[in-house]
């Protein structure tokens, strides 16, 4: 058990918010298997304020997926607070992108780039801090490049600043998702401040996490890639991390059983035709390593219905 300010988190197996994977359909899915804390996929401040319709789905939750974190990007200290303070009902926890490294995201300011304004940072997550009663926390990277390895010294602001946790991805901004997350930062991290910290970067196995709560020690992992097309990640971390034992990897018919309950759950939160079309990239997830999967990937390009997908999922041998 650990607590994020007033909030108890189930256990120290977190999901990180992935553009275009954590979804509500996803995030009930990873909250079944013991997820700690789930989040949304990140939103704009702005797109809230200017009332984008695209956000209505990012920010819907589903009942049974508490304690839930909102994920929140921007630079506008002000505009970051007021927005956060507007959508805080329906969310447990609110949370703020230091860490993307896309480049539109990144060439206004925001996520990553705020790791070479500091005091910016500060303020934003200050003044979030000021006007929230929920608790506030922030991910954010190794440094924005080599030159600027900063994390420690960000980690210290944000503690400072009134944040009730951080996540760290021990990659820099300039690295986007290749080479080797650092480990090394993140247990510099975890050792500079009291609030938790949250690992995150290469864990695609209960053994990696395991290796990083040794290694770090840090309070938690916050599991991102590795949970594509695999949500059964989520609890067989746990189960390791708790006892040492490991869970077999889920058999074919498990599989097929979670494609169709996700497709189900997809189709609930964005009706079929939009369900259909996302679903093809997560089915390619849960198929790969599959014999035959490069077929299956040309096949499942052509799904349109629900019946459709059940039809093709059974089909796979």
């Amino acid at each position: 058990m650990i607590n994020i300010g007033n909030v108890a988190l189930s256990s120290n197996v977190i999901m990180a918010p992935m553009a275009g994977v954590t979804d509500t359909a996803y995030r009930v899915l990873l909250k079944e298997q013991g997820a700690g804390l789930t989040c949304t996929e990140m939103v704009s401040a702005k797109g809230i304020f200017y009332k984008n319709k695209n956000n209505k789905m990012i920010l819907q939750t589903a009942p049974d997926e508490h304690p839930v974190a909102v994920q929140l990007f921007g630079s506008d200290p002000v505009i970051m607070a007021s927005m956060a303070e507007r959508i805080a009902e329906d969310f447990d926890i609110i949370d703020v992108n230091m860490g993307c490294p896309v480049p539109k995201i990144v060439n206004n300011g925001e996520g990553s780039a705020l790791m070479k304004t500091p005091d910016l940072a500060g303020r934003i997550l200050s003044t979030m801090v000021r006007v929230l009663s929920k608790p506030v926390t922030v991910k954010f990277r190794k440094g924005f490049d080599d030159r600027h390895v900063n994390a420690v010294e960000f980690a210290k602001m944000a503690e400072q600043s009134g944040v009730s946790a951080i996540t760290i991805h021990g990659r820099t901004r300039s690295q986007m998702y290749a080479g080797n997350a650092d480990w090394d930062i993140i247990r510099a991290v975890k050792e500079a401040v009291s609030i938790p910290v949250f690992g995150n970067g290469d864990i695609f196995t209960p053994e990696d996490a395991k290796r990083m709560m040794d290694e770090t020690g840090v309070d938690g992992v916050a599991i991102a890639r590795g949970a594509k097309g695999n949500p059964w990640l989520i609890r067989r971390t746990i189960h390791y991390l708790e006892t040492d034992e490991l869970l077999p990897e889920p058999e074919l018919s498990e599989k097929k059983e979670m494609m169709i309950r996700h497709a189900e759950l997809m189709v609930e939160y964005k009706g079929e035709r939009i369900a259909i079309q996302e679903m093809r990239k997560h089915l390619a997830w849960y198929t790969a390593g599959i014999p035959g999967s490069a077929k299956l990937r040309s096949e499942m390009n052509s799904l349109n219905t629900l019946e459709e997908l059940k039809a093709f999922v059974e089909g796979i041998v």
